[in-house]
C-alpha cells in the first residue's frame, strides 16, 4: 500500500504542476498581451519572429538612409534654383546695359554687382550639409571649387572634386547617387568650334582646342611676325602668318587653342568663345571684366560682345535646369520608393504583431477552464490520497 500510495503522490504531484504551468504561461500572456514570451514557447513561430524583427530593422535603416538623402537632393536643388536667379538676374541687367539705360559708371557698378553674384555663385557651389560638400561627386570631404584671385578678384575657378559619383544602397539592389558631380551641373560638355569675336583676322584652326567657355587672345608684334597668347602674354607664340592651325597653350591651365594665323591683319585683343563648353564661373568673370573694360573696347563693340554674352548666358540656364529638373525627378522616384518601404516595412510590424499578440478574450476564457480544471484535480488528489485500508478492502 505503501509503494501503491507514492506512486499515486507522484502522478498527483506531476499532473498538478503541468496544471500550474499551463496557468502561469496563460497568467503571463494575459499580462503581457504577448503569447509568446520566450523562445521555447513556440520555437518555430519564434523564429519567424526574429526574421521580421531583422526585417524591419533593415527597412528601417534604408528609411533612414533615404530620408536624408531626399533632404540633400532638396537642399542641392535649392541651391541651383537660387543659381538659375542669380543668372536670370545677371540677363536683365545685361538688357538694360544694352539698351542704354546705363552710362560708364553705371556699368562699373553694375560689374561690381556681377562680382558680388560670382562670390555667391563660389559659395553656393561649396555649400556643405552635415560636413559633406554637395557638389564634390564622390569627394565629400574637401570644397570641390578652388578660386584664383588678382587683387583680391575671382580671376579663375576650378574644379578639383570627383567626376565620379557617391552610391547609397536605399533598397535591396537599388542605389541612387546622392552628390552631385559639381563639373557636370555647373559646365558644359558639347564642345564646338572656336569663334574669334575680334577684329585681328585670327580664326579657328584644324585642331581640337581643348580652351573651355571664354578665352581672351593676344595678338603682339607686326606684319610677318606676330605674337599669340592666350594667357595674358605669360607665354606668346610666333608666327610669320602662314600657320594654319598654330597650338596656342595656356602656362597657367594647359589649355591649348589651334589657331590659323593666315588671315591676321591687326594686334589687340579680343574674346574667343567656344560654345557648348562654358562654366557659369568663366562665364561671369568676363561679363564682368567686360563691364569694367580694362582692355578699352570702343562702345559699339563693347555692346557686341556683351550682346554676344547672351548665348552662355542661355547654355548656362538650360543646363541648370536640367539639372534641377533631374533632381525632381529623382526625388519622386525616392518618393515613390519611401512609399514602398514603408508599405514592407508596416507588414512587417502587422505580421509580427499577429504571430506575437495574445488573444486575450481566447486567453481569459482558458485560464477559467484551467481554473475549474486545477480545483477538479485538486479534489481528485486529496480523494486519492486520503484513501484508507478499508477502501481497499472495499
Amino acid at each position: 500500500m505503501g509503494g501503491t500510495l507514492g506512486n499515486i503522490y507522484n502522478n498527483v504531484s506531476f499532473a498538478m504542476g503541468l496544471h500550474t504551468d499551463a496557468l502561469a504561461r496563460l497568467q503571463e500572456q494575459a499580462s503581457s498581451g504577448a503569447r509568446i514570451n520566450r523562445v521555447s514557447d513556440d520555437p518555430s513561430t519564434s523564429f519567424r519572429i526574429l526574421g521580421l524583427n531583422s526585417e524591419e530593422r533593415y527597412l528601417g535603416n534604408y528609411l533612414d538612409n533615404l530620408s536624408e538623402v531626399v533632404s540633400r537632393l532638396e537642399h542641392s536643388s535649392s541651391i541651383i534654383g537660387n543659381i538659375i536667379s542669380n543668372v536670370v538676374e545677371t540677363k536683365t541687367r545685361l538688357t538694360q546695359i544694352i539698351n542704354g539705360i546705363y552710362n560708364e559708371d553705371g556699368r562699373r557698378i553694375l560689374a561690381q554687382g556681377i562680382n558680388d553674384t560670382l562670390e555667391q555663385v563660389v559659395l553656393l557651389a561649396n555649400t556643405e550639409r552635415l560636413d559633406q560638400y554637395l557638389f564634390g561627386g564622390s569627394n565629400t570631404t574637401s570644397a570641390p571649387y578652388v578660386v584664383e584671385r588678382t587683387d583680391g578678384k575671382i580671376t579663375g575657378v576650378t574644379y578639383q572634386g570627383s567626376f565620379d559619383g557617391r552610391n547609397i544602397e536605399l533598397a535591396p539592389g537599388i542605389q541612387v547617387d546622392a552628390f552631385c558631380v559639381g563639373d557636370n551641373v555647373f559646365s558644359s560638355d558639347r564642345r564646338s568650334d572656336p569663334v574669334f569675336q575680334g577684329d585681328t583676322g585670327a580664326s579657328a584652326g584644324t585642331g581640337t582646342s581643348s580652351v573651355r567657355g571664354y578665352t581672351w587672345l593676344t595678338v603682339t608684334g607686326s606684319a610677318g611676325s606676330y605674337d599669340i597668347s592666350i594667357d595674358g602674354g605669360l607665354t606668346t607664340f610666333n608666327t610669320d602668318g602662314t600657320d594654319t592651325n598654330l597650338a596656342v597653350t595656356n602656362s597657367t591651365t594647359g589649355e591649348v587653342l589651334y589657331v590659323d594665323t593666315t588671315n591676321i591683319n591687326s594686334t589687340g585683343i579680343e574674346l574667343v568663345a567656344v560654345s557648348g563648353i562654358h562654366d557659369i564661373f568663366n562665364t561671369l568673370i568676363t561679363i564682368r571684366d567686360l563691364l569694367e573694360n580694362e582692355n578699352g573696347f570702343p562702345e559699339t563693340e563693347l555692346l557686341e560682345l556683351l550682346r554676344n554674352s547672351f548665348g552662355s548666358l542661355d547654355e548656362i540656364n538650360n543646363l541648370l535646369v536640367q539639372n534641377q529638373v533631374s533632381i525632381g525627378t529623382k526625388i519622386g522616384f525616392l518618393g515613390n520608393l519611401e512609399d514602398s518601404l514603408k508599405n514592407l516595412k508596416y507588414d512587417a510590424e502587422d505580421e509580427t504583431t499577429r504571430l506575437q499578440e495574445a488573444d486575450i478574450a481566447q486567453v481569459a476564457i482558458d485560464i477559467s477552464r484551467r481554473e475549474v480544471l486545477y480545483e477538479m484535480s485538486l479534489s481528485v488528489a486529496a480523494r486519492l490520497m486520503s484513501m484508507s485500508l478499508l477502501d481497499f478492502l472495499e
